[in-house]
């Protein structure tokens, strides 16, 4: 909407939303609004004047039922319908859920998703001292970050062997494990999970061994699942995502599609990827919205994604799939870098507490350069000094 008003959208912008809140981010609701540190209003992409421009409407607790394409409608869930000259679905993504698990409809089995989650969980916090986290991603552990710096018991339960293993390569896993056990964290790799014990709240969790893990409360962080019925149901494509260009145009000229639930092209691998990262959403949105105005504007962003836990920042630039070896550059205890490496060219850099590395290795993946393997490992030569 922003890019749109910059650009003198000469039309009228209709926001349809099914939750009641005005746009907000989402990072912050594991971090800094699960502990408390930050006010609702402070989530918010812009204040509430933002949204007082006549030529905007909202409509809020409302979703989109279906797509006329032919006739280029929207129908409501209150029942009206809107018509447009120009459509951007930003669905975005749910949770994903466990399967159907003896108890796990009782109280206090959370999923965290929206600001309701997020209150929800805080409440059950206060009261509760033992925390079980489902899932050791990205969620899960900033989870457990924030409750074991607020008193609480905190176990981690992952099937995989590591830590964020979809997403990080071994030597970084292992820092972080190191890092939350060091804060009294209890985690159970390698470990699944059969039910919940309760009555009427769960008290606790039912490993697959049939021993149980003492739980006041749950939170369940096992990855998300991008909304694209809607797409689909109107005969949009769709493959783990509604497929876009480059323009972030579906093969429906009215129709852009931005965000986690969109698959579109990377030129870094030479294929289509879906990504689950506000910088993706934001870029994505800001190309849809040149392209209506006229413009002829390409997506073509490097990835980027983080994750704060405790003190230490996570910046990953790049996407790893596919290297061929990770080489650390010197740990100082607090700080690490993980270059992933395909031959000599750098395919992605996992930067904790290292914003210089981080910066400069998106120019270097970006540029495709090759690198001076003999003296990457060397910290006190920056990664752009590398380049050969």
């Amino acid at each position: 909407m922003a890019t749109l008003r910059q650009k003198k959208y000469p039309g009228e912008i209709v926001l349809v939303g099914e939750e009641p809140w005005l746009p907000y981010q989402r990072p912050p609701l594991s971090k800094k609004f699960l502990a408390g540190e930050l006010p609702t209003e402070r989530l918010y992409v812009k204040p509430p004047s933002f949204y007082e421009d006549p030529s905007i409407t909202v409509k809020l607790g409302i979703r989109v039922e279906s797509i006329d394409r032919a006739v280029r409608r929207v129908v409501l869930s209150d029942g009206e319908s809107v018509s447009y000259d120009a459509l951007i679905l930003s669905l975005g993504a749910r949770v994903r859920r466990l399967p159907p698990l003896p108890g796990s409809e009782l109280g206090g089995i959370h999923y965290l998703r929206n600001v309701a989650d997020v209150q929800d969980i805080r409440e059950d916090m206060a009261e509760g001292r033992n925390l079980v986290i489902v899932g050791a991603g990205y969620i899960g552990l900033e989870v457990a970050a924030v409750a074991s710096k607020l008193g609480l018991n905190v176990t981690v339960v992952e099937m995989m062997d590591r830590v964020m293993k979809r997403v990080v390569a071994p030597q970084v896993s292992q820092f972080y494990e190191r890092e939350h056990r060091a804060h009294g964290v209890n985690l159970m790799l390698e470990t699944g999970i059969s039910g919940f014990s309760g009555s009427a709240r769960v008290d606790g969790v039912v490993l697959a061994d049939g021993n149980v893990v003492p739980a006041d409360l749950v939170v369940v962080g096992i990855g998300i699942v991008p909304n694209t019925e809607l797409a689909l149901n109107a005969g949009l494509e769709v493959a783990d995502g509604i497929v876009v260009d480059d323009h972030c145009r579906t093969a429906d000229a009215y129709v852009y599609a931005v965000g986690d639930c969109t698959m579109h092209p990377n030129r870094l691998l030479g294929r289509s990827v879906r990504l689950e990262c506000v910088q993706n959403a934001l870029e994505q949105a800001r190309t849809a919205a040149a392209n209506i105005c006229g413009e002829d504007t390409r997506y073509d962003e490097i990835p980027w994604f983080w994750s704060d836990q405790y003190d230490l920042k996570l910046q990953i630039a790049g996407l790893s799939q596919g290297y061929e070896r990770a080489l650390i550059r010197d740990n100082d205890g607090k700080s690490i870098s993980c270059v992933y490496l395909l031959g000599d060219r750098i395919l992605a850099v996992d930067a904790v507490n290292n914003p210089k590395d981080f910066l400069q290795s998106k120019k270097l993946i970006a540029d495709r350069a090759s690198v001076d393997l003999d003296r990457l490992g060397d910290r006190r030569i920056e990664l752009k000094d590398l380049a050969i």
